[in-house]
């Protein structure tokens, strides 16, 4: 039976912390700067930690 490839896409889009949760940049960051509040932005800005609902199918597609 063939290896599980990791799939590209996700790689790119994931990290796992050493305790085994995943992190992702939060989305809202791209464009339209200029209106969004300074503390908004702050607050967009840092990682989140994936929700329990999406962990299955991204370890999934990370091959873990």
């Amino acid at each position: 039976m063939p290896k599980q490839k990791t799939h590209s896409g996700s790689k790119k889009r994931f990290k796992i912390t050493g305790s085994g949760k995943i992190k992702k940049q939060q989305a809202g960051m791209r464009h339209n700067l200029e209106s969004k509040s300074s503390h908004r932005k702050r607050r967009l800005n840092g990682d989140q930690v994936i929700s329990g609902n999406d962990l299955k199918q991204v370890k999934k597609l990370l091959g873990r």
